[in-house]
């Protein structure tokens, strides 16, 4: 299989302070890649070196087999890169834009017109193109930006925090875009903080944490892999609904955490803790409403790579300002 990315030894240090660690992957061509990491974890670092945006200290990236170091411009010629800070001139139109754009890509003259009318139409702007972006929603402009990134077609296509502050109906737009794209051939590499993102789009995940590629690997292998925090899930009917009434205390609970009307109890061993929830409901004349076994999530393997509190994102669930993993980078 051909490769769109290969990274060998790549390290950045900023002075003394080791961003990068001597890290190694590949992306296949053809593929979806997510580039998970808390913050500060070295995935905006990385990311800004495989876009030629900052030069590494040690290691060697290939893009489509062009080596950064020696043979940059056909490598850059076949990037598309959409920034998390929008790069979209607000003071022009849809349509300057996009014509801008592709005259800094080289897009021939006779190709500009059509490109531009045909990703405006792909991604519901064209009613729009006359329109100066400084009137856009942020979701149309985060649309307008990812159309600038791929006016000259580029077989690699880098996201960088693709859906931040957007609503849910922009998100599942912007994520159908992508998967379009995928499907016609590009090569995409998103990285995000948004765990349910990479889950839903990425057919493998890295996991960056201190520097350091921690885990790579399809989402549901990671799962697979993390089965000490499988949980149980149990509500319970009327006024119960959503209290703890001591179910940590039970034999094999490690981690209990609040998920909206249900509590969460994290365990080695679902098939043991099962009958004690029960029993424990019959003892206290509780009435179970739901009771549920669930397998380890993406987030569950990203917190426990990582370091983090198992449930710590779910218990901030109803406090969308405070998310687990959110903010910048």
């Amino acid at each position: 299989m051909n490769h769109a990315i290969e990274v060998e030894n790549l390290t950045k240090y900023y002075d003394k302070f080791l961003a990068v660690d001597n890290i190694n992957f590949v992306v296949k061509q053809g593929e979806i890649f997510g580039f998970l990491g808390p913050n500060g974890a070295g995935k905006t670092t990385t990311q800004r070196m495989l876009t030629t945006l900052l030069a590494p200290t040690e290691g060697r990236i290939l893009i489509n087999g062009h080596d950064l170091a020696r043979d940059s411009y056909p490598a850059k010629r076949q990037i598309g890169l959409v920034p998390e800070e929008s790069n979209v001139y607000t003071e022009l139109t849809a349509w300057d834009n996009l014509m801008f754009t592709a005259s800094i890509y080289r897009v021939p003259r006779g190709e500009r017109a059509k490109r531009a009318q045909e990703l405006l139409e792909t991604f519901g702007l064209w009613e729009k193109r006359d329109i100066k972006a400084e009137n856009f929603s942020k979701g149309m402009r985060r649309r307008l930006s990812i159309a600038m990134a791929i006016i000259h077609k580029p077989a690699l296509l880098f996201l960088d925090e693709p859906t931040p502050g957007l609503d849910a109906q922009s998100i599942r737009a912007i994520w159908e875009l992508i998967r379009n794209m995928n499907a016609e051939g590009t090569t995409v590499f998103i990285t995000t903080h948004q765990i349910e993102e990479a889950n839903q789009l990425c057919g493998r995940v890295a996991i960056i944490s201190h520097g350091k590629i921690a885990a790579i690997d399809t989402p549901e292998r990671l799962k697979a892999n993390f089965r000490r925090v499988q949980s149980v899930e149990v509500a319970f009917e009327g006024e119960m609904a959503g209290k703890s009434l001591g179910l940590e205390s039970l034999p094999g609970v490690t981690t209990q955490t609040k998920v909206g009307d249900k509590m969460r109890l994290y365990t080695e061993d679902p098939s043991a803790l099962l009958p004690r929830v029960v029993h424990y409901a019959e003892s206290h004349a509780l009435r179970i409403v739901s009771l549920n076994t669930l397998g380890p999530s993406l987030e569950d393997v990203f917190l426990e790579i990582t370091g983090g509190q198992v449930g710590a994102v779910s218990q901030e669930e109803e406090k969308p300002a405070k998310t687990g993993m959110g903010g910048r980078k």
